[in-house]
């Protein structure tokens, strides 16, 4: 490994760091927000739901015994998770399409309608789903809550609820979005943590290259 190379792979890594934290908000969750999972109410027994990459998308885990059937935007069936572990998305949902993109920019199909009967189709076997959903993140690009007022400051957006039915038992989804502060160098910290460690581990393994290129040769003895 020469001078040359070192340099240029720091730099390298500091570009690709950076263009990591910046986009971020583009290509999934953004690091301004913490969408956070609450509860599910009323309680439910062997449900595991958990938000995913910021505000991104939901995790659910059905080990209820039970079919789980998530309501779309406009109450239509979007998603199932059966007892045997079967995982269905209705492709008739408009639902199903709008939560393609961030900000629901993918077009809607003709066949998909609120009240089309369902189309099922299977996804998973596993038990588990995920799924982008409007309902937990803020929806306009590039701007700041009305509710912050003091961007270096955590807080509340609002409160978010997702329609399920457990069974014949209707529940729901809460959780709560925060807009979350982020590192005073505009980077989340976890970011700036990696880049310093691996800054660091280059080093030293130039530092250990160098040092064995400029070690003399051990000296041969006589006869050899």
């Amino acid at each position: 490994m020469t001078g040359r190379v070192v340099p240029a792979l720091l730099l390298a890594c500091l570009v690709g760091m950076a263009a990591t934290a910046g986009t971020a908000a583009a290509h999934g969750g953004n690091p301004k927000f913490r969408s956070e999972f609450r509860a599910v109410q009323p309680g439910v027994p062997g449900i595991e739901v958990d938000v995913l990459n910021y505000d991104d998308r939901l995790l659910m885990i059905n080990r209820s015994g039970k079919t789980v059937a998530i309501s779309g935007y406009d109450g239509e069936p979007y998603a199932r998770l059966l007892a045997d572990g079967t995982v269905e998305v209705n492709r008739r949902s408009p639902t199903h399409y709008l939560n393609e993109e961030r900000y629901g920019g993918t077009p809607v199909p003709a066949s998909a309608r609120v009240n089309a009967p369902p189309q099922w189709q299977v996804v998973s076997r596993t038990g588990r789903f995920e799924w982008h959903d409007h309902r937990i993140h803020w929806m306009a690009k590039n701007a700041v809550p009305p509710q912050v007022k003091d961007e270096d400051v955590r807080t509340k957006v609002f409160d978010w609820s997702v329609p399920i039915r457990v069974g014949s038992q209707r529940a729901r989804l809460r959780g709560t979005l925060f807009w979350q502060p982020l590192a005073a160098s505009g980077v989340p910290t976890a970011a700036v943590v990696a880049l310093v460690l691996l800054i660091v581990a280059t080093a030293v393994l130039f530092a250990v290259t160098q040092r064995r290129r400029r070690a003399p040769a051990a000296p041969r003895r006589p006869g050899w």
